[in-house]
């Protein structure tokens, strides 16, 4: 998963970042409205998660012109966002939610807690209601971040982990080398040219060669079909 996280308080922010990367996801940290705007007109993330009081305003603007921005100017104006903030008040969680935001914490939070609200917003912007992932004889618990062939579990890499949760995620679309990267790489990452070759040549050793289709010059897929 690739997330945003929106917060100017830098203690807050790292934590979240130590986190969520211990779960095997892609963080970008920004602090204000205007660079938050910049992250987002030019990536594509899975869920942002958004303070209200930024560095040079208030973070509901940053929704505000998500929710309203036209299609040709995001990768995707329909981001999940989930607030996170100090202000308590009920009116405050009603604005919100009714100016588009999918979720809503108040500080302090359980980042446990937190990881799992992701994961729900993740599962609904994909259109999948089971926390299980099930594709022919293989399952895919992206809380845990297991795997299970016939019901064997098999050791995968985090990166590997990655590469696999986004493909079935989206089965049976075909998603070219760089939308996969940008669901596995935030921009501190130094990534090798072959890298998602890698990924994917270690996941059909391990899952089989028929898990993983490639369409030439296009991309991968995981057909819809599967023993």
């Amino acid at each position: 998963m690739r997330v945003l996280v929106v917060e100017d308080d830098e203690g807050i922010a790292r934590g979240l970042e130590s986190h969520l990367r211990r779960l095997g996801w892609a963080v970008d940290i920004t602090g204000g409205v205007e660079s938050a705007w910049s992250a987002l007109g030019v990536e594509r993330f899975d869920v942002v998660l958004l303070d209200l009081c930024l560095q040079d305003g208030d973070g509901s603007e940053v929704l505000r012109r998500l929710r309203k921005s036209a299609a040709d100017r995001l990768p995707d104006a329909g981001t999940p966002v989930l607030i996170m903030t100090a202000r308590d008040q009920v009116a405050a969680r009603i604005e919100c939610l009714d100016m588009g935001a999918d979720d809503y914490v108040t500080k302090p939070f359980n980042p446990d807690e937190l990881a799992a609200r992701m994961r729900a917003l993740r599962r609904r912007a994909v259109g999948r209601a089971q926390s299980v992932i099930t594709a022919g004889s293989l399952e895919i618990n992206p809380a845990t971040r297991t795997v299970q062939v016939k019901h064997r579990q098999v050791e995968l890499s985090s990166r590997e982990f990655g590469v696999l949760l986004a493909l079935v995620e989206v089965r049976p679309r075909v998603l070219s080398r760089q939308q996969i990267e940008m669901r596995l790489y935030n921009w501190d990452n130094a990534l090798d040219s072959n890298a998602i070759e890698v990924h994917v040549h270690h996941l059909r050793k391990k899952l089989g060669e028929g898990l993983i289709r490639t369409l030439r010059g296009v991309g991968y897929f995981v057909p819809e079909e599967l023993p």
